[in-house]
């Protein structure tokens, strides 16, 4: 970062996944930069890509992980200095360890979060080689447009479907949001596997719709993001692999879930960005 501009004297720290606390073995999957005594807000950001987490853990909970980032960010915009450490002793699990703050030189607060999450948490570039996939692909997709859009901070993630279904329910519906006394929610489905995700969703539908309509006194508007079927080999010469892919289709829109592909991401965004009053 060669600038002649002044910089800031920042504090950083690390947040590392601890499967085992016995082995002390971790990856470090997110940045915490705060400017002491100046009250800016908390910068805190996770890692997009697990890979490194379920290779140490294949049971890993990415998606409580997930949720952690948006409680972390939301409990430390509103306490932004005195109460730093009880919001992370009350947010963090037992397998996401903090290290020591240590002092760093930023040139803004973004640029120095970017930084540090390039030098400490994002995976080297021979580890990138390997694209995503699946599921894990199309919730990247998603991710990356409303952060686009400036909407991904103004949305709810990873929403439990038992909030308005019933307890032990697992499923989690990964972003939403709620315009004009509708809520729209935006669940990725991977059919590459299969359609076992599509009818999960699809036999889910009902419930939550009801309970929506129950508990938050809203409509739902139910999306599931699916990958273009060429992507996943959906075409007239792979007939089987077609049929697969227009049965999972199928299924989710008789349950009134709308389905759109990556290619429409775009287009989802900004009516978010024009619903929740961006720009």
């Amino acid at each position: 970062m060669a600038s002649g501009k002044q910089r800031r004297n920042c504090e950083f720290q690390l947040l590392r996944y601890v499967p085992d606390a016995v082995r002390n073995e971790f990856v470090h999957i997110g940045v915490i930069l705060r400017e002491p005594g100046t009250g800016e807000p908390v910068q805190v950001r996770f890692t997009r890509d697990w890979r490194r987490v379920r290779c140490l853990d294949p049971e890993a909970d990415t998606a409580m992980l997930e949720g952690m980032e948006s409680e972390l960010r939301r409990a430390l915009g509103e306490e932004p200095e005195g109460k730093l450490k009880q919001i992370l002793s009350e947010s963090l699990s037992l397998n996401v360890q903090m290290t020591e703050p240590k002092a760093y030189l930023a040139e803004s607060m973004p640029a120095g979060v970017e930084e540090l999450m390039r030098l400490y948490v994002e995976p080297p570039p021979r580890e990138r080689i390997s694209k995503l996939r699946g599921r894990s692909a199309i919730q990247a997709e998603m991710r990356g447009e409303f952060e686009r859009a400036g909407v991904w901070e103004l949305m709810r993630k990873q929403i439990r479907a038992s909030e308005y279904t019933r307890p032990g329910d697992p499923l989690r519906i990964d972003a939403g949001y709620r315009p004009n006394g509708m809520i729209r929610m935006f669940h990725a489905v991977s059919l590459e596997p299969g359609v076992e995700m599509a009818k999960v969703l699809a036999f889910s539908a009902a419930g939550l719709r009801a309970g929506v309509e129950r508990v938050e006194k809203a409509s739902l508007d139910l999306t599931a993001i699916i990958e273009p079927a060429v992507k996943v080999g959906a075409t007239e010469d792979e007939p089987e692999r077609l049929e697969l892919y227009r049965f999972g289709v199928e299924t989710m829109e008789e349950h009134s879930i709308r389905v759109l592909t990556t290619s429409d991401l775009g287009r989802v965004a900004e009516t978010a960005r024009r619903e929740l009053h961006i720009g």
